[in-house]
């Protein structure tokens, strides 16, 4: 197999190529590494930037290539043109390539008889465990992710409770969308942008991805889940807290305190060299032990939800991406020292509403170093 790593992609939205370079691009670039030689090929717009910024041994002119190439081919050249071209130069007939690169790019390499190849394994198995700068980078996201929790939890407790148990503020009624925008003006004050935050009341939160819409009710759980991207390194900070505004049933307290003692759970046993699902099960242990099962809920007309219980994993890796590995859940994983994790236990049950409460850690030698620092309470 080649040595040589081949990367077509932008840096805004790929984590693989933003991680080989350190620097944002919005357009699409080549990254290549041969022999531990890290290349870059750039276009005018962004080369002189690349030479201050990519974290890489050698910038290359897209323009000093592409001049000679357009007047051979007859056309404009494409990427897979310049690339065939820097590689012939360089005796590489063979590159690895992301699980996600384009299917177009490879087909266009072969034909110039570059043979592209890729696997179900990461290109930077080193991304998983965190080095101190990523941590750092990791708890500024956290801060931001905070501050926005904050804010919503600021605004749903001004909030005064009408007499049909709707939520208002100002003279008018809180939404989830009014609580969203708030977190997300709040984090981007901070650099934070954030992408799919969820409010979501009552049967709404039994959908753990449903990002909540309409009027916000007393009494009732309602999850905030915010998950920010810090715009200056790209890095992720994911929080959940969820909050009653007025007076939770007794089953919401109830499954509140299993969500919040399943967590501690797990908490207590994170530590280098524990299996991931060691970890899912102590949460499933406690839910267990206190009555919670997990299945198919009877149809509810008011609900889009069908399982109701704890039917997702513990958490997952945070990093250059809100979901990445190691995951912690019914399939194994071990788990080692630099890895940081969210542990999320929830339960959701149509009818009750969804609980779910989020934190991240970071996994150390004989335990776990919480990152996150906000409190956990239910009424408000």
């Amino acid at each position: 197999m080649s040595d040589t790593l081949l990367i077509i992609a932008d840096s805004e939205r790929d984590a693989n190529m933003l991680y080989a370079t350190g620097m944002f691009a919005p357009d699409a670039f080549v990254y290549f590494r041969h022999r531990g030689k890290s290349s870059v090929v750039m276009s005018d717009l962004e080369i002189d930037r690349a030479k201050h910024e990519a974290h890489v041994d050698e910038v290359i002119s897209m323009t000093e290539i592409t001049k000679p190439l357009e007047k051979q081919l007859g056309r404009r050249p494409k990427f897979a043109d310049i690339v065939a071209t820097i590689f012939r130069r360089r005796g590489i007939r063979a590159a690895r390539v992301p699980a996600n690169f384009s299917l177009v790019h490879a087909e266009q390499l072969r034909q110039h008889r570059i043979r592209v190849w890729t696997d179900d394994t990461p290109v930077f198995p080193q991304r998983e465990l965190k080095r101190p700068d990523e941590v750092r980078a990791i708890e500024r996201a956290l801060r931001t992710t905070e501050a926005g929790i904050a804010a919503g939890i600021a605004m749903i407790r001004a909030s005064r409770i009408a007499k049909d148990g709707r939520l208002m503020l100002g003279g008018s009624v809180l939404t989830s969308e009014r609580v969203r925008a708030e977190i997300n003006i709040a984090m981007i004050r901070l650099g934070g942008l954030g992408a799919h935050t969820i409010v979501a009341g009552g049967d709404q939160a039994c959908d753990p991805h449903d990002g909540g819409s309409g009027p916000l009710r007393a009494n009732q759980a309602i999850i905030l889940d915010v998950f920010p991207r810090d715009e200056r390194t790209g890095y992720y900070g994911d929080m959940t807290r969820t909050v009653v505004r007025g007076k939770a049933s007794e089953a919401v307290h109830r499954q509140f305190e299993a969500v919040r003692d399943a967590q501690q759970a797990a908490i207590k046993t994170i530590r280098s060299g524990i299996d991931g699902h060691t970890v899912h099960r102590a949460v499933q242990k406690v839910f267990d032990e206190r009555g919670y099962k997990t299945g198919t809920a009877s149809p509810n007309p008011k609900s889009s939800a069908r399982q109701q219980g704890f039917f997702h994993g513990t958490g997952h890796g945070l990093g250059l991406q809100v979901h990445e590995a190691p995951r912690m859940g019914t399939v194994p994983c071990r788990l080692r020292a630099g890895h940081v994790v969210t542990v999320e236990p929830g339960l959701y049950y149509p009818g009750i509403g969804g609980i779910r409460i989020e934190d991240v850690v970071l996994v150390t030698a004989k335990g776990c170093r919480l990152l996150s620092n906000f409190p956990v309470a239910l009424e408000i």
